[in-house]
């Protein structure tokens, strides 16, 4: 035990030690070896002399997770396993069964089959609960079961799952995943050429520049970029898919931290493939990171106009730093700015509520553009042309989050037969039985006033706060509560959406939904109108 102590002490010295050689701040040398010393005197005594037998690794890593947890999201240590992981979706390639799994305790359910890999092939579906792989039962693994999926190719896992409650079994081949950054690309009419970025792995600028090449040798005189849902990746990729419209020297990124060396400038460093092509990038609030570099910088130089809802706001950047056995911190060490000067960081993690959680910026600096148009710092991208329908709500996200979205497609999957793209239309009825599948589910969320109501009749003051005030209470919470139910017919439009797009892909695949996106896509349709109309095009960037 003494031997395998000493081996999990080692891991946080190490990993302090290297942010002390990188770090400006020598004076707190002395500060941070105390610490360091109290610590691993703490956790020796800890686990010598506890009344019950301790597991070291499991105590050194909720340490780990619980000091990092009070700087931001994206500083996190990564054991070996993680690494590996890590590297896989930079690199955009791995050995799997080919399909987008989520863990549960007692199960792993199939979330999205690519198609033609492993899962697929062997006849798995969205919606698939995986309960057993091997002879080993999911609800009996300590750790993540789809750990257990993973292998060499051509190797061979059985899994036993259950569909709409009805035991089955397959045998998955696993095999080479590609990982594409551009999952899609087409023409959308005759003269504009639609590509979907989907990820900033190690592909995304050559997938992007071929993509481009292609559309314009068929004909493309215009591009629209999706950026929806991209949640980043790397920064290199980001200035090189920049660089594909805005030619060699131009500055993209500067990024600013207390380390000199993290202190740099990004200019493109190559001929751009077209920078005159009339230019709309995509954004949503899942677009972060890479994707608001892109699109944060195009937009300062006065290269495209974005079209969607204000991006996430991720302004910080990470890099991974090698510490012992295997291990890696992967910390956040600088804050970007696009090229007006605006950080579009959203979220402030260095000052937080009552509640410790992150506070939300709320006030936004102004800066201009090459041509002069103003834009705004603090709250990520904030489009030149908002589209309403791609604008997320707190309902609608709640309803993605708790999975009754997901749910109901399974549902409607099974219960309706679609063989053409063509013949899909999601009716009213169809959104009827929606929402009675709401009602019936164990679905709730709590909004900002529910909760307000419930913490003052917790606190409630007994001098004015009588049983007539208590039963008001009760009865604007009812209220709320039926409220919720209208307002699945209110933002009827942006569910609708999210409902389509689940029901799609379980028929047609990813590939099959954005050949739906292109012709029943809100932003994609005013995108495509606004780039045939040249004079409002550069009015916009003028």
């Amino acid at each position: 035990m003494n031997k395998l102590l000493k081996k999990k002490v080692i891991i946080p010295v190490f990993a302090i030690v290297i942010l002390i050689t990188g770090s400006s701040f020598k004076g707190d040398f002395f500060e941070i070896a105390k610490q360091i010393e109290i610590f691993t005197t703490l956790f020796k005594e800890l686990n010598m002399n506890y009344v019950d037998e301790t597991n070291p690794a499991e105590l050194m890593d909720t340490a780990i997770k619980n000091m990092l947890d009070e700087l931001d999201p994206y500083t996190k240590f990564l054991n070996e396993q993680d690494v590996e992981a890590y590297k896989i979706n930079n690199a955009g390639e791995y050995s799997g069964i080919g399909a987008t799994v989520r863990s549960y305790k007692d199960k792993l359910v199939i979330i999205e089959p690519y198609k033609d890999y492993p899962a697929d092939k062997a006849g798995l579906k969205a919606g698939d609960e995986i309960v057993k792989i091997g002879d080993i039962h999911i609800a009996d693994f300590d750790d993540n079961g789809s750990e257990l999926l993973k292998g060499a190719n051509n190797t061979s896992v059985k899994v036993t799952f259950k569909r709409q409650g009805e035991a089955k079994t397959a045998t998955i081949t696993r095999a080479g995943v590609e990982v594409d950054a551009v999952p899609f690309y087409k023409m959308v009419d005759d003269k504009t050429g639609y590509i979907v970025l989907a990820k900033f792995n190690a592909k995304a600028s050559n997938q992007t520049k071929a993509a481009l090449v292609d559309l314009k040798g068929k004909g493309a005189e215009k591009i629209i970029l999706d950026l929806r849902g991209n949640p980043g990746g790397l920064l290199s990729e980001a200035i090189n898919v920049t660089n594909l419209f805005i030619d060699k020297g131009e500055l993209i990124v500067t990024t600013k931290s207390k380390v000199k060396k993290f202190n740099r400038e990004y200019k493109t460093k190559n001929k751009a493939v077209d920078t005159e092509i009339p230019l709309v990038v995509l954004v949503n609030g899942s677009s972060a990171s890479a994707s608001e570099i892109v699109s944060g910088s195009l937009q300062d130089l006065d290269r495209a106009v974005v079209m969607g809802a204000r991006s996430f706001g991720k302004g910080l950047v990470q890099r991974p730093l090698r510490l012992t056995y295997g291990t890696q911190l992967k910390v956040t060490i600088s804050r970007y700015f696009t090229p007006s000067g605006r950080c579009i960081q959203s979220l402030d993690y260095w000052n937080r509520d009552e509640n410790n959680n992150a506070v939300r910026n709320t006030t936004f600096n102004e800066f201009t553009t090459r041509n002069g148009r103003k834009v705004e710092d603090g709250g990520g991208v904030l489009p030149d042309i908002e589209v309403e329908a791609v604008k997320a709500n707190p309902l609608t996200t709640a309803l993605l989050n708790n999975n009754v979205i997901f749910d109901f497609a399974t549902n409607y999957y099974y219960e309706n037969k679609i063989t053409e793209i063509s013949d899909f239309n999601f009716s009213d009825t169809d959104f009827q039985n929606f929402k009675t599948f709401v009602s019936q589910s164990d679905f709730s969320f709590e909004t900002k006033t529910e909760k307000s109501i419930k913490e003052a009749m917790t606190n409630k003051e007994d001098v004015i706060f009588n049983a007539a005030v208590e039963q008001d209470f009760k009865t604007l919470l009812l209220d709320i509560e039926k409220s919720k139910t209208a307002a699945l017919t209110t933002h009827q439009k942006e569910i609708q959406s999210k409902l389509e797009d689940e029901i799609v892909k379980r028929y047609f695949y990813r590939e099959g939904l954005f050949e739906y996106y292109l012709k029943n896509d809100d932003a994609i349709l005013a995108a495509t109108e606004l780039l045939g109309n040249t004079s409002k095009y550069e009015g916009i960037l003028k």
